[in-house]
């Protein structure tokens, strides 16, 4: 195993980005979290007032020798809308923008690159409005967040929103499934 590195995503509601990555091979762990805004340690309440600058997110943690930088950007893409400006669906707040959130320079500008390959395959109707960003400030989320779709399979907001996304991930991504 090589150094693991960490990554930083928002798409959304943070359940859902989480119940994907969980079941990527090479990803080590994933913990849902609140980046890049005030207060420290926000709440999930203070969060979801719009007023924090904070993101609803996932931290990452990865192995590149298993799986490279480039095939989870290329899965976080397809599970979310990048075209969306703070709103996934019917999740609307700044707290939900799309957003890379990125450990080193390196990853920052790997990330620019895959967006505007992107844009040059013109891979969606609409302009891509990710962020890119360094990651500046990064608090876990209550544990009543995490592993929620694990935890809560059944319940409406996973059966509608997180669950097709799993699906899709195992539909368009299966060779990269863990075992």
């Amino acid at each position: 195993m090589s150094s693991p590195e960490t990554l930083v995503l928002g798409g959304g509601c943070f359940w859902c980005t989480e119940a994907v990555f969980v079941r990527v091979k090479g990803v080590l762990d994933v913990e849902s979290g609140y980046c890049n805004g005030q207060p420290a340690r926000p709440s999930y309440e203070q969060v979801c007032s719009g007023h924090t600058g904070c993101v609803e997110v996932v931290k990452l943690e990865f192995d590149p020798a298993v799986i490279p930088l480039s095939q989870l950007l290329a899965i976080f893409f397809a599970i979310h809308d990048p075209t969306q400006l703070n709103r996934q669906g019917h999740d609307v707040g700044s707290q939900y923008r799309s957003g890379i959130y990125c450990s080193s320079p390196e990853q920052e500008a790997q990330a620019r690159d895959f967006i505007a390959e992107l844009e040059r395959e013109s891979a969606f109707a609409q302009p891509i409005v990710t962020e890119v960003k360094p990651l500046a400030h990064y608090w876990p989320a209550e544990d009543y967040h995490q592993d929620f779709f694990e935890r809560n399979p059944n319940q409406g907001y996973c059966l509608a929103v997180a669950a097709p996304k799993v699906a899709k991930l195992q539909r368009a991504f299966a060779g990269w499934l863990r075992d």
